[in-house]
């Protein structure tokens, strides 16, 4: 069986991918569709909820599988999250012009981190598998605690985009940094 060639990308272009990545909502509709009628969930919550924690899972990801030793995660990560401050800043204009108010996206994307993290550190003992504490997180987030279709649908979108940005990045090479 013969090796598949790695797709050999610079920080840039890999940091719009995973960015793109995170801001598309095909999966977030698919889980949504998953929710069972009579769950007791406010979908629009859920949904907006939903993408808040995809964004943040990606960013989880490149921390938790890109080794700590190679030189090019810090340049991926904040490529990744440049992107992410400079589409958080067109959600902010675009909500402000149809809806007359005010929001900084990206402050909420920082203040959604702080409370998963402060779950997770509330929980240390389940710090080897983080996907145990997003679930009742994202459920707590979505104000419906205890609520079994919530914490599962968070559970998913935190599983399946770590898988998802795991096999992205198994399946490229960043090309060398040009460090002066």
């Amino acid at each position: 069986m013969g090796q598949e060639k790695k797709l050999s990308l610079n920080i840039e272009k890999m940091a719009q991918a995973l960015s793109a990545f995170a801001i598309d909502r095909e999966d977030v509709k698919e889980l949504l569709a998953a929710v069972p009628a009579g769950a007791g969930l406010n979908m629009t919550t859920l949904e907006y909820e939903l993408q808040l924690l995809k964004i943040l899972s990606v960013g989880w990801a490149l921390s938790f599988f890109m080794p700590s030793g190679d030189k090019n995660k810090g340049f991926l990560t904040q490529a990744f999250w440049e992107n992410i401050r400079e589409i958080s800043g067109g959600i902010s204009s675009l909500t402000q012009t149809t809806t007359g108010k005010s929001i900084d996206y990206f402050e909420i994307l920082k203040a959604r981190l702080d409370t998963y993290l402060n779950a997770m550190r509330e929980n240390p003992e389940t710090s080897q598998n983080p996907a145990v504490i997003m679930g009742p997180a994202f459920a707590s987030t979505c104000h419906c605690e205890n609520n079994p279709a919530a914490i599962l649908t968070g559970t998913k979108m935190f599983t399946l985009t770590l898988g998802a940005v795991k096999e992205y990045l198994n399946s490229v090479t960043i090309d060398d940094i040009k460090l002066n």
